[in-house]
């Protein structure tokens, strides 16, 4: 297993430090994690000009048809200078779950436009009954004259608010598991009867309840063939877990850099707290959870490019060990700073509030642990 980067991906590395760095002060993430949508369009058009947005559709379809190597280096980066915005769910989870159902004509007209940055897609799966299996979803897909309708809520939805449009998951028949009858669902985010809402408190990237009220969706709006939907949702959200573990790996990183940097300026008794033992041991605890996070992700990478059998176990192990690595960084990284942590200006709580969000999202450790268990068999 060969984890070193070709010369290509470094300097594609290089490239997203130097956008990011000049474009993602930390004063600009606080400025636009404020701002109402949490979007900054100067930023999404930077990356889409940079090719961020196709980096994994086939070149057929309007993309670069990279690997995931190649993603993953950005993500990393992404991660460490605390982006928020909606490449993750749009250009990869969404992009590939129509690149695993979708119809020959649904991914020639619907995959160039995210390639190309003009039209952002986000998935709706969660729901009041909230998790991340296939048992989770209850929302009902009801046919009425030749089309669909939706009725329901999905919550958590990140960035549905300025989507151009939905991937709404539903059940259009009941099987004999949970796993099947789950359909999805093309939705304009400005049909009649949809309705978003913000929801607020400690929470990174803009997440939505999306309330769904006889909302009819064309026949040819079904993604792909009716019932048959979890298989291409489960690939599709592995895709996305993969970018989001590095991401958490970058997070983590960025963490640890600002408590290590701290505690060899920072000045007590004369000497710089990280002559101390106990600041020492927080410093440590945060190095370990970065590499830990890192090296982990980084595996799961090799395995997703070399089509390795475990693949789906490296992805869930990845998650499991960035969802609490992650947050146990910027913990770490508070004990460091003590007060100083806590003011808005200073960035390290954009970390932390990212790193609790992203704890959750796409499934948490016991989520990704159990699963393990249940790809090993045991």
């Amino acid at each position: 297993m060969d984890l070193s980067l070709t010369e290509i991906q470094v300097m594609l590395q290089n490239a997203a430090t130097e956008f990011l760095e000049a474009q993602l002060p930390k004063q600009r993430v606080r400025e636009i994690d404020d701002s109402p949508t949490g979007y900054a369009e100067d930023l999404w058009r930077g990356m889409v000009d940079l090719g961020w947005a196709g980096m994994v559709i086939p070149e057929e379809y309007g993309g670069s048809g990279l690997g995931y190597t190649d993603l993953a280096v950005v993500y990393e980066k992404l991660g460490y200078f605390n982006y928020g915005g909606p490449l993750l769910d749009s250009t990869v989870q969404s992009a590939n779950l129509i690149l695993a159902s979708g119809s020959d004509d649904q991914k020639k007209t619907l995959l160039p436009a995210i390639a190309e940055g003009q039209q952002i897609f986000t998935v709706a799966f969660t729901e009041p009954e909230y998790g991340w299996g296939p048992e989770s979803v209850k929302m009902q897909a009801t046919q009425r004259n030749g089309n669909y309708v939706l009725n329901g809520t999905k919550v958590f939805i990140p960035w549905a608010h300025i989507a151009d449009q939905l991937l709404v998951v539903a059940r259009t028949s009941q099987g004999s598991s949970a796993d099947q009858g789950l359909s999805v669902f093309i939705v304009d985010r400005t049909s009649k009867g949809v309705s978003t809402r913000l929801h607020y408190g400690w929470i990174g990237d803009k997440l939505n309840e999306v309330t769904f009220d006889n909302v009819e969706v064309p026949a040819a709006n079904l993604l792909g063939s009716a019932d048959q939907a979890w298989s291409a949702i489960e690939d599709a959200r592995d895709s996305a877990t993969l970018a989001l573990s590095m991401y958490m790996a970058g997070g983590a990183q960025g963490a640890y850099e600002m408590c290590r940097n701290y505690s060899q300026t920072r000045i007590a008794f004369g000497v710089p707290i990280g002559t101390f033992q106990r600041v020492q041991d927080h410093v440590i605890v945060a190095l370990t959870e970065w590499e830990a996070s890192k090296w982990t992700s980084f595996e799961a990478v090799w395995r997703k490019d070399s089509g390795h059998v475990d693949t789906k176990l490296g992805i869930s192990m990845a998650k499991a060990v960035s969802s609490d690595g992650f947050s146990k960084a910027c913990d770490a990284s508070h004990h460091v700073h003590a007060g100083i942590g806590t003011d808005l200006d200073f960035g390290l709580t954009n970390y932390t509030v990212r790193a609790r969000t992203f704890q959750q999202y796409l499934g948490d450790a016991i989520y990704h642990k159990k699963r393990m268990a249940q790809l090993m068999n045991l």
